[in-house]
């Protein structure tokens, strides 16, 4: 039976001041904290070990950006286009992507706790050897996504289309996907024990069974 669980939101003061995100580039360690960035375009960005605390993003777009082995903590993103984006081996913690645009961004090896993607378009998105800990995918798309060798503990998909995602060497057991639609996954069928699905996605798994179904 999948777990009930409650993400916490992100820790952000009810107002907060516009700053400029250039300005990270006159600190020792680029640090960003306490402020509203929104309508400006961060294409290409590269930093590494970028730390960001108590930062709304709203109408940003990072296409293309490289973050590698970021620290977020309490964070919002809305309405942003961060495809491509690079937060390999990344700490991501109290973050929202809300409405987002996630093509190909890639989170491999990052740490994810608390994390809430809602009404986002993340297709061909890669968690490889990610964990994920407390994390919700809601109405989100997450076509030819790859989730190859993850640790999913307390993870939600709700109606998520998942079509081609790859759950390869990925243990689904706790995990729902009974809200979700695909017409095919990857996955083992010694990974699927205990993972929740509808009666609908039960018949296509059978087939994997070489089993037929009667109606």
């Amino acid at each position: 039976m999948a777990q009930k669980f409650k993400v916490e939101d992100p820790k952000i003061p009810a107002r907060l001041s516009s700053v400029n995100f250039q300005d990270i580039y006159y600190e020792e360690d680029p640090f960003l904290s306490n402020g509203l960035i929104e309508n400006i375009g961060l294409e290409g960005e590269e930093i590494d070990q970028l730390v960001i605390s108590k930062v709304m993003f709203k109408n940003v777009s990072f296409t293309g950006a490289s973050f590698p082995r970021i620290d977020m903590t309490d964070v919002v993103f809305e309405n942003c286009d961060l495809s491509n984006a690079n937060f390999s081996e990344g700490i991501i913690h109290r973050v929202i992507f809300k409405e987002c645009k996630l093509l190909g961004v890639n989170f491999t090896g990052a740490h994810l706790g608390n994390v809430r993607f809602e009404e986002c378009l993340a297709n061909m998105s890669d968690f490889v050897e990610t964990r994920l800990k407390q994390v919700t995918f809601n109405e989100t798309f997450l076509q030819n996504a790859n989730y190859s060798d993850c640790e999913l503990l307390k993870v939600n998909f709700n109606q998520c289309d998942l079509n081609d995602i790859d759950f390869t060497q990925t243990d689904l057991k706790g995990i729902d996907i009974s809200t979700c639609k695909f017409t095919r996954i990857n996955v083992a069928l010694e990974n699927l024990s205990g993972c929740e699905i509808s009666p609908e996605q039960a018949i296509g798994f059978a087939s994997l069974l070489g089993l037929k179904v009667k109606e």
